[in-house]
C-alpha cells in the first residue's frame, strides 16, 4: 500500500467510526425522545432550530439545511408538525413564493420538555461511547478534548 493508499484508508476508517457513533447516538435519541415526548430526532431538530430564532421565523430553505433534509422532505415534515399544532407557516409579505415557519406556543412547550431529555441522552451516550477505544477519539474530538486527558 502506498502513502496515498494509507491516507485513503485512514480517512475511510475515520468516516466509518464517525458513522458508527452517529448511528449509536441517533438510536438512543430516537428511543428517548420517542418514549418521552413522541418526537423523532429530525422532528426535535426542527423544533430546536426554530427555538433558536428568538421569536422570529425561518425560511423553509433554511430549515431544510438545519435539518439536513431535502426541500420535499422538509415540506412533508413541516406539514406533519403543523398538523400536530407544533408550528405554523407564514407567507412572506415581500415574496409570495417565500414561506416562513415558526414554533407555536404548543411547539415551544414541547421543545422545552424535550430539550433536557435530548441533552441528557446525548451526554449519557457520549459518556458510554468514550469508553470504547475505537470511538473514543471521535468523542473527544466532538467534545473538544484530548484523548490523552
Amino acid at each position: 500500500m502506498g502513502i496515498s493508499d494509507d491516507a485513503v484508508e485512514i480517512r475511510a476508517r475515520g468516516w466509518r467510526t464517525l458513522a458508527a457513533l452517529h448511528g449509536i447516538i441517533e438510536t438512543e435519541l430516537e428511543r428517548a425522545l420517542g418514549a418521552s415526548v413522541d418526537l423523532s430526532v429530525v422532528e426535535y431538530t426542527v423544533l430546536d432550530a426554530l427555538s433558536r430564532q428568538d421569536g422570529w421565523h425561518m425560511r423553509m430553505q433554511q430549515l431544510a439545511r438545519a435539518a439536513a433534509l431535502s426541500p420535499s422532505a422538509t415540506t412533508r415534515l413541516v406539514t406533519r408538525l403543523e398538523d400536530r399544532g407544533l408550528l405554523t407557516r407564514i407567507l412572506c409579505a415581500d415574496d409570495r413564493r417565500g414561506i416562513y415557519t415558526e414554533l407555536t406556543p404548543t411547539g415551544r412547550e414541547l421543545y422545552e420538555k424535550a430539550h433536557p431529555i435530548h441533552d441528557e441522552t446525548l451526554e449519557r451516550t457520549l459518556g458510554e461511547a468514550v469508553a470504547q477505544p475505537e470511538l473514543s477519539p471521535v468523542v473527544h474530538a466532538l467534545q473538544g478534548t484530548s484523548a490523552l486527558t
